[in-house]
């Protein structure tokens, strides 16, 4: 059973306990709530996420839009459907041919059962989902780590290269420098097991002290 992932007020009281400071953040913010899709599908998860890498939200979900039309009648191609169409289509759709060869080896890796069904991957822990899931190509350990976060509800993951929680370290903790990943790793062992939370309330942090 997958464990919904919530910045509740267990996760606040936790966090507030052992971070004066932080606790400070988590006072003007309060606890929230993180919606999660319904019907998990790791392949498709997966997919949509190299198709936003370095891309706006808007710009990836019109290419987005544009390859899933080369497939009418379905809401998602499969992964048969992408290993079979040549890349020069994806490439007009608007995926780069570093996107193209990511999608298609994501598809190849859900035939060949390195990508977890939704079913096998609740059982599996968060090191052994990163470890399976970036021997894909295209995927590394931030896009995994927003997956178990914000797809899978894993409660106690902290993306440590994110640039948005370290920038919300730094301002919430007033350093002048980013923390390096090392650093933040290091730092984050006091707020297990509500790394996510506490990830969440460093990305606020950035919109808080940013209105100032």
């Amino acid at each position: 059973m997958i464990i919904i992932f919530g910045v509740n007020k267990k996760a606040a009281a936790h966090l507030s306990k052992v971070d004066r400071i932080l606790r400070k953040v988590i006072a003007k913010v309060g606890p929230g709530d993180v919606p999660f899709p319904r019907g998990v599908n790791p392949y498709r998860t997966l997919v949509t996420a190299v198709a936003h890498q370095q891309l706006t939200g808007k710009a990836a979900n019109t290419i987005l839009g544009r390859v899933i039309a080369l497939y009418p009648g379905k809401k998602f191609p499969a992964p048969e459907d992408l290993i079979r169409t040549p890349d020069s289509k994806l490439r007009a759709a608007g995926f780069s041919r570093a996107k193209v060869a990511a999608v298609k080896d994501i598809a190849a890796k859900t035939i060949a059962g390195v990508v977890p069904t939704a079913r096998a991957m609740a059982t599996m822990s968060d090191v052994e989902i990163v470890e399976r899931l970036t021997s894909i190509r295209g995927v590394g350990p931030w896009t995994v780590e927003m997956m178990l976060i914000f797809t899978l509800g894993r409660p106690d993951v902290l993306p440590c290269t994110d640039y948005g929680v370290r920038k919300g370290f730094a301002m919430t903790y007033r350093k002048k420098d980013l923390p390096s990943p090392k650093e933040l790793l290091a730092f984050g062992e006091r707020w297990k097991p509500h790394r996510s939370a506490a990830a969440w309330y460093l990305w606020r942090a950035t919109e808080l002290f940013a209105s100032k």
